[in-house]
């Protein structure tokens, strides 16, 4: 009997996959996947050296001790039907956007569902992720689950209401980074540099700053009042950013798209 059944072979899986494997959490041979693309079942298995099916889902749930899914969810209720009945009596930890734990325990029988919501620098072992439990799931499979995100990055447990804000604020998160990233290095651009300098020097400020926070531990306020001396080039900066609003309309933008999450998850 396998460990994990990946139901869903994408980019997200195999991030999870590759990651469960260099942790050594599996071995490949604990792990099995299926996904209806060949191509996508190919790719996976030279990604991670897990075994990915592309018929018989029901079968392999069946010889699985918990199912990961990773379908999009559009085709989540065509990826799921038939499955109840080998589902119900087993563990199921969910990575698609938006849909309830009430409604994955509809559609698979389950009464231990765990709703995770990662984002893409998973992909890098780099990865945020919120993560909540049906309150019939069992202490260790939640454990479990969080050892497994655990492995591609950084994992918090939240009340599943507030998984909408963390899809507005790390899963969405990445999105807002690279246009700030984008931005940076056009002004750079702007003041004279080559592009490639410019985007260069851009990526290691980013990256440099975000790990001064969390090294120091220091409130951002704090670190940010360390770099703008008084009459400085930094300070003269921050002033035209709070002219145009900049910290209103990151925080705008993080409400917006925690609203939309609620839309979608209604719809």
């Amino acid at each position: 009997m396998k460990k994990l059944l990946f139901i869903g072979a994408g980019k997200m899986a195999t991030a999870i996959a590759g990651g469960l494997v260099r942790a050594k959490l599996f071995t490949p041979g604990e792990l099995q996947a299926y996904d209806v693309s060949e191509t996508a079942a190919a790719e996976f298995t030279k990604a991670t050296g897990v075994a990915c099916a592309i018929r018989d889902c029901a079968a392999l749930a069946r010889d699985a001790e918990r199912v990961l899914l990773a379908v999009k969810p559009q085709t989540m209720t065509a990826a799921l039907a038939g499955l109840s009945e080998v589902l119900s009596g087993k563990p199921v930890i969910t990575i698609i956007a938006g849909v309830p734990i009430a409604r994955i325990a509809e559609l698979t029988g389950s009464r231990q569902v765990i709703r995770v919501m990662p984002n893409t620098p998973a992909l890098i072992g780099k990865g945020a992720a919120g993560i909540a439990a049906s309150p019939e799931t069992a202490p260790e499979e939640l454990a479990l689950a969080e050892k497994i995100f655990g492995s591609v990055g950084v994992v918090m447990r939240v009340e599943e209401r507030n998984l909408d804000a963390v899809t507005a604020l790390s899963g969405s998160g990445p999105a807002y980074v690279f246009e700030f990233i984008q931005a940076l290095a056009d002004g750079g651009v702007a003041a004279g540099l080559s592009r490639a300098a410019a985007t260069e020097l851009a990526v290691q400020t980013v990256i440099g700053s975000a790990e001064m926070v969390r090294a120091t531990k220091l409130h951002p306020t704090v670190l940010k009042d360390q770099v703008t001396s008084p009459g400085g080039t930094t300070i003269r900066a921050l002033e035209v950013l709070e002219d145009r609003a900049f910290a209103g309309a990151v925080i705008q933008a993080v409400r917006a798209a925690c609203l939309r999450s609620e839309e979608l998850g209604r719809n």
